[in-house]
């Protein structure tokens, strides 16, 4: 991947070479990195124990309802990594060789230019373009879908602008949606140049994130918090702060915005094909080559039904622990909560995904230590929050009503209390939104009308909002810059759902 970006955010004041090698760095620098041991091995071994406790029993993938479900459709999870691969790209880094925050570079524009999505645009990448449409890859089946394509490849992998978008299954098809609303924008607004088709998906993108996305996640006081008369305001902004150009927060990029991580289901239904219920990682014990590990063509009969990730239409609830019945088969699948349980085929990556087959949750903890991010807690008092006890930061789901398999470990039971008042900020982050529930409606028939959702709270949705607003302000040709009261031909209300069925080819044109 190319350090330099040819389609980068028109009109911000920064030079070519700062944008595409944007640092990052510390929201919150006067604060002590967070220990938790004597020396480095015991950091580790205690990061370890606490890690150990942050997944789950393993729970192979089901159709029906689960009590670990949120009100928030699937797709969100994967959105949410899209969004994570349009603002950073960090190929260099690693948790022995890069220890000091403002010494990594990110490669990736700090802004939402959808750069994943565009590359270094048709004169610079010209195989990923037919013209100044994006090439599709091959036509892809599968029963109950009249249109899908895979992503355009070459020896099995993508030719797309950000190789980490092929990492799984779902991700690398919501890129390809993606480029296929960029062709449909193209169709519809045939005078267009391709400057101003970019320009377009970038607003309806940019909304969707602020107007649908966060709102999904982030508690609602907390955004309101970051309003005036209804609109963000650049002027409540408190705590992410730049000089020149934005940079890329640790304290977001390795700890806050990890938070999908939580939300990942142990697999995912993709049609009405038997066999596509899919784990997530093949299991080592019994390899399943249908796993949804990507970087590879996806495989025949694997073409998704949207509907089950989003709701496009209205479906059926299902019925709980009911193989039988037909409803779960066609169901809308839900994100897992947002809480500090992650499940677990997360507890071993798979080689496909990382040379170091360690859990998720250690590495996540390990890289937030190396990189002397502060403690929760210590976070929490500089934003003015009152921190939550040691009694709240409860490692293990969030369910309603926890059974015997799902176990509430209170954190400072842990390694002998050593994080008693100094829970790692990825791991408080994931507790703190635990006690931040929303009652959202969910679309369905036949369930109940709404499901308690974790969001997160005070920390860390006023870690991710900030960034996010910020991000967008900092960069002179977002839409909160040029016309902050923009909104989509089709209403106030476009949302990802909208986005998805406009790359369909369902509804109105978008002008």
């Amino acid at each position: 991947m190319s350090n330099r970006h040819a389609v980068t955010p028109r009109g911000l004041n920064v030079p070519r070479s700062a944008l595409s090698q944007g640092r990052f760095g510390r929201m919150f620098r006067n604060l002590a990195p967070a220990t938790f041991g004597v020396s480095p091995s015991d950091n580790v071994a205690n990061l370890s124990a606490l890690a150990d406790k942050m997944v789950a029993g393993f729970d192979p993938p089901k159709d029906g309802p689960d009590a670990e479900e949120s009100g928030i459709p699937a797709l969100y999870t994967y959105l949410g990594q899209f969004v994570d691969h349009d603002i950073t790209f960090d190929p260099v880094s690693s948790l022995t060789k890069q220890q000091d925050p403002d010494g990594l570079v990110d490669f990736r524009t700090p802004s939402f230019d959808l750069d994943n999505l565009y590359g270094r645009g048709p004169n610079d990448q010209p195989y990923m373009y037919d013209g100044i449409k994006l090439r599709l890859g091959d036509k892809l089946t599968g029963p109950g879908v009249p249109d899908s394509s895979d992503l355009p490849r070459f020896k099995g992998r993508a030719l797309i602008g950000d190789p980490r978008n092929d990492e799984n299954s779902i991700v690398s098809q919501f890129q390809g949606l993606m480029l296929r609303f960029h062709n449909r924008m193209v169709d519809d607004n045939d005078s267009l140049s391709f400057e101003e088709v970019q320009q377009r998906v970038r607003f309806h993108y940019q909304y969707v994130v602020l107007n649908d996305f966060l709102p999904r996640i982030v508690n609602a006081d907390v955004l309101d918090a970051l309003k005036t008369a209804g609109q963000y305001d650049r002027s409540k902004l408190a705590y992410y702060h730049w000089k020149t150009y934005p940079f890329m927060p640790v304290e977001f990029s390795v700890a806050a915005y990890r938070l999908g991580h939580s939300m990942i289901r142990p697999g995912y239904r993709l049609n009405d094909d038997d066999k596509m219920l899919l784990q997530i990682f093949p299991d080592p014990h019994n390899p399943d080559t249908n796993a949804l590990t990507g970087f590879r063509a996806m495989g025949p009969g694997r073409a998704m039904d949207w509907g089950r990730f989003i709701d496009l239409d209205t479906r059926p609830y299902g019925v709980e622990d009911d193989d039988t019945n037909p409803d779960n088969k066609r169901r809308l699948q839900f994100a897992y909560r947002i809480d500090a349980s992650l499940v677990d085929p997360l507890r071993k990556l798979p080689p496909e995904v990382a040379s170091n087959p360690a859990s998720l949750a250690l590495r996540n903890l390990e890289r937030s230590w190396r990189l002397g991010l502060p403690s929760g807690q210590d976070v929490a008092r500089a934003m003015n929050v009152t921190p939550l006890t040691d009694d709240q930061i409860i490692i293990g789901k969030a369910v309603d009503e926890p059974g015997a398999g799902d176990p509430q470990t209170k954190i400072a039971t842990i390694a002998n209390g050593v994080f008693a008042d100094n829970c790692p900020l990825w791991t408080y982050i994931l507790a703190e939104a635990a006690q931040f529930r929303a009652d959202v409606p969910i679309p369905v028939t036949g369930g109940p009308a709404t499901v308690k959702t974790p969001q997160l709270g005070p920390v860390g949705g006023r870690i991710v909002a900030e960034v996010f607003l910020g991000m967008m302000f900092g960069d002179n040709s977002s839409v909160l810059s040029l016309d902050p009261q923009w909104t989509p031909v089709t209403g106030s209300n476009f949302a990802l759902k909208d986005l998805v069925a406009n790359a369909l080819g369902q509804g109105d044109p978008l002008h």
